[in-house]
């Protein structure tokens, strides 16, 4: 068995551990830190510069039932299916596929009709929801934005495997493509999140008064991203 570092190298471990393992050098960490990664399906060890070989191992294998446990309870990963019911920016929608027609995709009523060959389904709805997400979640956070007087020079979307957002020092926001499919409460919590950051590039207090001045529901929508968001990783 091997363990893939995030540079690409491998290196053999102990055969009886049994566990597929991303192993993250990292300078800034003080301590050996584990994580599931929902996109990967595999544990994230975090490992201070000095800690050697051995301590990671000896770490990981006081926690194998931990991963092994939290493995067990990630949901299945799967593909968008015609007449499936899905929640985007909020709203209830049936995934209806229309091969003869050629919309690429495309939302009609309560519908996202799909056109094209059945091979080509899943990619186009994925594409869809990430079309989607550019424009509707630049359009909310400028709005946000604008409350508390900042700017927001880029709205980026990407395909993160365990953050869904981040705002850089030149005030750039990433999203998770995959939040459009949460509940609307839980869309404006992040938004409102990251674009306070715009403020505070911390966590502090004044960061979350920001937050909740920004959104009055950001509490439930942090609790649902918390309990809920590794479910909507099932969308490859």
């Amino acid at each position: 068995m091997k363990i893939t570092l995030l540079t690409g190298k491998t290196f053999d471990i102990y055969q009886e551990l049994g566990i597929d393992l991303i192993i993250k050098k990292s300078a800034q960490a003080k301590k050996l830190t584990l994580r599931i990664d929902s996109k990967e399906r595999k544990p994230v060890l975090t490992l201070p510069k000095r800690y050697s070989q051995k301590k990671a191992i000896e770490f990981v294998s006081l926690h194998k039932s931990w991963i092994e446990e939290c493995l067990q309870k990630l949901p299945p990963s799967k593909k968008f299916e015609p007449e499936e019911s899905i929640s985007l920016m909020g709203k209830k929608y049936i995934l209806q596929h229309c091969p003869e027609k050629r919309c690429g995709a495309k939302i009609e009523e309560d519908k996202i009709i799909v056109s094209g060959a059945r091979e080509f389904f899943h990619r186009r709805v994925c594409d869809f929801c990430k079309k989607t997400a550019a424009k509707e979640l630049l359009k909310k956070t400028k709005q946000m934005a604008k409350k508390i007087g900042c700017h927001v020079n880029h709205v980026t979307i990407k395909d993160t495997k365990s953050r869904w957002g981040s705002c850089s020092s030149l005030d750039n926001i990433n999203y998770n493509w995959r939040i459009v499919l949460a509940p609307e409460f839980v869309i404006d919590y992040l938004i409102a999140h990251e674009v306070s950051h715009l403020l505070h590039q911390n966590h502090s207090s004044d960061f979350w008064d920001c937050v909740y001045q920004l959104y009055a529901k950001a509490p439930e929508g942090k609790e649902w991203l918390k309990a809920h968001g590794k479910e909507l990783y099932i969308y490859e």
